[in-house]
Formats: structure tokens, C-alpha cells, sequence
């Protein structure tokens, strides 16, 4: 008898699906906690919450949901090009940014034939797309967890046809120079499409004029999200900034509806609301700068970060994750990213990253040499002087195709860092 799995996509029986976050209900249901008591770190969502303009917005648009939503996202789309000095025809919705990863497949390759080219430890979801579509992903390895941009160009076939680079990455929090991304732009051969992801971009203080590039009719894609600075992850909505003929080819590759009516609504408010965007940075800034300077007293060796989480070495990510968790404590173990001494930390309020820090210790026992902190929550220090942390090499198990050499990352070692920040 044929089985449901003989004919099925066998790109996709192979498929390791994306590890999200842990959801705080799963860990009240499995550990009998009140979920009122416990807190994520795992998801770099806003310690905020949402937008207050969003929430009113998104509460009067529920009122006619019994409609379908504008399939054109036209007021959105041109609250979007408004804010960056761009057309309507330059914006593409997506169901989350994560749906403009899957246009851009759709949009520009082809099974058995194309490739693309990402970081080593860059978003899982690029290289579980490429696998789902039958692409070739050739993963190029990073220089203290940063990007090599000049590596990532030589990595580049006549098959290429994406090149994803985050910037702020994700999981690492590192970002390139702006001027090492003008370079890397600039010699990027043209049949190729930049796919730049600034999921995080409104966390720099000096980021890249990268909506210049669009204006310019460069081939790029900028993908955004509102999950992030506005607080909005729940709504899954997010957009692609790409010149005109690459936006419209987009657009035919879209589901109808894709971005539903309350998403939008709380999207355009959530995107005019600069008063709340600032206050989350301000908290980001500061919650960011008091967990790696807490961690450089610990003796913790982190990844300097530009986006509001920080990923630090712990001899053995998962068990500290379970630590953690069983006291109501959610962070990210980095197993799935092949870097099982790692953890990552979303920065939250100021009383959630003391809680985390109460509980750091404790779960660090027998795991990995440190510095215990004095006690509680009035051990985490103010930082009032920059920190220097000891870089950590780049590399990790292969997987799908590698460039460059591929060295092992689960141990730091020692010096100054050299990541940019």
C-alpha cells in the first residue's frame, strides 16, 4: 500500500520545523505555575506591550470585522511609503515579515536550480525555506558572529539568486558597518537580490540610510516588521520595501487578504506612534546595557549586541533553559542553532531582568565557571562604564552547503571583542 508519505513533497518529510519560543501558557499548563507569574525572555517581544494608539485603533476596527480586509492594504501601504519618503508601489504586506522570506522564493527561484547565500548564524527560517522550496543554500561562516560580508560575495554562483543578510542578526545581535554594507551593495553582481532583514533596524543609533537603495532602484529588498518596536508580534504583520518592478512582482506572488483588517488598523496607528516606539528603546538601551555589563562581572562571556536581546555563553544552553523555566523563567536555549552553550535573553523591564538575574546563578551550578552575584535583585548593577567582552569565534555543525572555513563555536575564546555594535 502506498503510504501518505510516498507521495508527499520530500523537501518537506525532511523539514525540521522553526523552534519558536516557548508560549508562557505551555509552561503554566506543564509545570502547574500561574501564568501570571511567570516571565518571556525568549521571543525579543516588547516588554512594553503593544502601542496604546495600536490597541484603540485595532479595538474600534473589530467592530467591522465581519468584512474582509482591503486586500490592498491601501491605506497602509501608503502610511508606509509616506514615513520613508517611498511610493505605494514600493511596499508589499506580509503576514508577518516572515511571508516576504517565502514571496521572494516564490518570486525568484526555482527548485533544483537556484541557491542562495546566508550567515552561519543568521534566522533559521532563510535555510528551512530554501529547503522547503528544493533550493540550495550555500550558510558562509561569520567573523565573531558578524556577518563576512566579503565572504558572502565570493560565495556568489551564477545560480545565486538571494542573499539574506540581518542586520541586526538574529540570534547573535551583532550588525555590520554601514559602510562595509555600502561596499557589499555596491559589488553585489546583478543577478542577484539583496534581502536585507531589519526586523530590528529602529534599535540603532546610527543605522544605514538603506530606503536610499530602494529610492535608487537597487536590487534589495528591506524587509520590516511591526513586532518588534511597536509591539505588535501577535498581529503577524510586517512589509518588504523593494523598488517598484521587484515590489510588483511580489505582489502577484501574494496570497489574497494576507494581512488581515485588525493587523492593519493597529499597524497604522502603532506606526505613528513615535512616542511609544521611543519609550521601548530607551528601555532597550538601558535594559541591554545593564545585562552585559551584569554579565561581564559574572565572568559570562556574551556577544555585544545592537538589538534587544543578548546571547551569552553558559556551558549548556538546554539545561539552563530548564532551570529557568521551572522557575517561571522563559529564555532561549540555542540548540536549534546548533550552539548548545548558549542561551539567548530578550531585555525586559527593569523588574524582569532583576528576576532574571535573582535566578542566573542557581541555574548556572556545575555548567560553566562564573562569578556568583552578591544576592537578589539589588545585586544587578547600573552601568556606568563600557564593557569589554571576550569575543567568540564563529562556526557550528554544517549543514545544507558551507563556504569558508567552519570552525566550532561552542567554546569562547578569550580577548577583546571585535564585533561591531
Amino acid at each position: 500500500m502506498i503510504s501518505i508519505q510516498d507521495i508527499a513533497n520530500r523537501e518537506l518529510l525532511d523539514l525540521v520545523p522553526y523552534e519558536p519560543g516557548k508560549p508562557v501558557d505551555d509552561v503554566a499548563r506543564e509545570l502547574g505555575l500561574d501564568a501570571a507569574s511567570i516571565i518571556k525572555l525568549a521571543s525579543n517581544e516588547n516588554p512594553l506591550g503593544p502601542s496604546p494608539l495600536a490597541m484603540a485603533a485595532m479595538h474600534k476596527a473589530i467592530e467591522t470585522s465581519h468584512f474582509y480586509p482591503d486586500g490592498g492594504g491601501f491605506h497602509l501601504r501608503n502610511a508606509i511609503a509616506e514615513k520613508f519618503g517611498l511610493g505605494k508601489e514600493n511596499v508589499v504586506l506580509g503576514n508577518g515579515s516572515n511571508e516576504i522570506i517565502e514571496l521572494l522564493f516564490h518570486t525568484f527561484t526555482r527548485p533544483g536550480i537556484h541557491e542562495i547565500v546566508t550567515a552561519r548564524h543568521a534566522f533559521a527560517v532563510y535555510t528551512l525555506m530554501a529547503q522547503l522550496f528544493g533550493v540550495r543554500a550555500i550558510v558562509v561562516d561569520d567573523v565573531d558572529f558578524t556577518p563576512d560580508l566579503p565572504a558572502m560575495l565570493r560565495a556568489v554562483t551564477p545560480q545565486t539568486r538571494l542573499i539574506f543578510l540581518a542586520s541586526p542578526n538574529n540570534p547573535t545581535g551583532t550588525r555590520v558597518t554601514n559602510e562595509a554594507l555600502d561596499d557589499f551593495l555596491r559589488h553585489l553582481p546583478p543577478h542577484v537580490i539583496a534581502v536585507l532583514d531589519e526586523a530590528y533596524y529602529e534599535f540603532l543609533d546610527n543605522p544605514p540610510d538603506t530606503v536610499s537603495y530602494v529610492k535608487q532602484g537597487a536590487r534589495v529588498v528591506l524587509m520590516r516588521t511591526f513586532s518588534k518596536i511597536q509591539g505588535l508580534a501577535g498581529l503577524r504583520i510586517g512589509y518588504g520595501l523593494a523598488p517598484a518592478e521587484i515590489a510588483d512582482l511580489l505582489q502577484r506572488a501574494r496570497q489574497p487578504f494576507n494581512a488581515n483588517a485588525i493587523a492593519q488598523a493597529g499597524a497604522i496607528a502603532g506606526l505613528a506612534d513615535t512616542e511609544h516606539q521611543a519609550k521601548t528603546k530607551s528601555i532597550t538601551d538601558e535594559g541591554r546595557k545593564l545585562m552585559e555589563d551584569t554579565f561581564a562581572r559574572m565572568g559570562l562571556k556574551y556577544v555585544p549586541s545592537s538589538a534587544n536581546f543578548v546571547m551569552v555563553h553558559v556551558g549548556d544552553g538546554g539545561e539552563v533553559f530548564k532551570r529557568l523555566m521551572k522557575k517561571g523563567i522563559i529564555v532561549r536555549s540555542m540548540v536549534s542553532y546548533h550552539l548548545p552553550a548558549y542561551i539567548r535573553v530578550s531585555i525586559g523591564t527593569p523588574e524582569q531582568n532583576a528576576r532574571f538575574f535573582a535566578e542566573l546563578s542557581a541555574a548556572l551550578e556545575g555548567l560553566v565557571e562564573f562569578k556568583p552575584l552578591s544576592g537578589g535583585s539589588d545585586s544587578v548593577p547600573t552601568l556606568t562604564s563600557p564593557v569589554v567582552a571576550a569575543a567568540v569565534p564563529s562556526g557550528g555543525p554544517a549543514d545544507i552547503a558551507t563556504s569558508e572555513s567552519n570552525a566550532d563555536a561552542s567554546e569562547p575564546v578569550a580577548g577583546p571583542a571585535t564585533a561591531t555594535s
